[in-house]
Formats: structure tokens, sequence, C-alpha cells
């Protein structure tokens, strides 16, 4: 007969929780999303780069991915989370939360920039120390504010 669970042995399914197992899986498709934020991000450096400079075109970028990415997860890593706002009034939210990513990321992408010379002809090596400076901060303020649960499932996963 079998089950829709999957029983792990011993110590593996003491540290595999449902709870966690689900935490890690929706942590999965936030990075993949998180990859398509960082495709959109490189492509729109690269476009601008030459008419604006690599410091604009680096802000720029980070607000039209960081809209793609609220899109994506907003129906996929988050679906069926974050209800009661308007989807306007949640996008902006989104964006006032992602200050402290965009802190580390753009912080990361200008100081990446300004001291490695390597950085300038490719500018994709500061987009990406940039998205993983950013990457748990954006995380935890998603799940828990932006897209939070509704009742009782809205507070954090126990460890």
């Amino acid at each position: 007969m079998m089950t829709s669970e999957i029983s792990l042995p011993g110590w593996l399914g003491r540290v595999a929780t449902p709870a966690r197992v689900a935490l890690a899986a929706q942590f999965l498709r936030f990075g993949c999303v998180g990859v398509c934020g960082f495709a959109v991000d490189t492509a729109v450096v690269y476009a601008l780069r030459g008419t604006v400079g690599l410091y604009a075109a680096g802000f720029v970028s980070y607000f039209v991915a960081a809209s793609v990415t609220w899109g994506l997860n907003r129906v996929w890593t988050f679906r069926g989370r974050g209800g009661g706002r308007g989807v306007h009034r949640q996008w902006a939210l989104f964006l006032l939360l992602n200050l402290p990513g965009l802190a580390l990321n753009r912080g990361t992408y200008v100081a990446v920039i300004a001291t490695m010379p390597l950085a300038v002809v490719h500018p994709v090596i500061a987009v990406s120390a940039g998205a993983i400076a950013g990457m748990f901060v954006n995380f935890g303020l998603m799940r828990t504010v932006v897209f939070r649960a509704s009742g009782a499932a809205a507070t954090p996963l126990s460890s």
C-alpha cells in the first residue's frame, strides 16, 4: 500500500520535518525566481550601460528585476499568500521591503564595480555578487511580511 508521505530514517526524519521541507521547497522556488530576476537584471545593465553608465544602469535594472520577481513570486513561490492587499499596494510593499536587500545588493554591486576592473568589462560579476548578498534578507522579508500566510500559519516555522 502506498502512502503520500515519505518516512525518513532516524535523525533525518527528525531534522527534515514537513515544515522544514516546505520551507526548503519555498526557498528553492524563490531561488528559481531569483535566477529569472538575475537574467532580467543583467540584461538591463548590459542594455543601458553604454547610454547611462554602469551605476545608473545598475539601479534601473534593480527596479525592473524587482518588479519581475514580485510578479513571479506572487504567482508561484508564495501563491495564495499575502492576500488582503491590493495588487498595487503589495507591489509597493514588496519594493519598500526590498530596500534592505537593495542596500546589500547594490552596495555590493557598486563596491565590486569600483574595485574590480574585470567587473567593469563584465558587469555580470557585480550583478551576481549583489544578488547573492541580498538574497537571504529578501527571502525572509518577503516570506514574513509581503507574502505572509494568513491566520495561525503566519507564525514563523519552528526550527
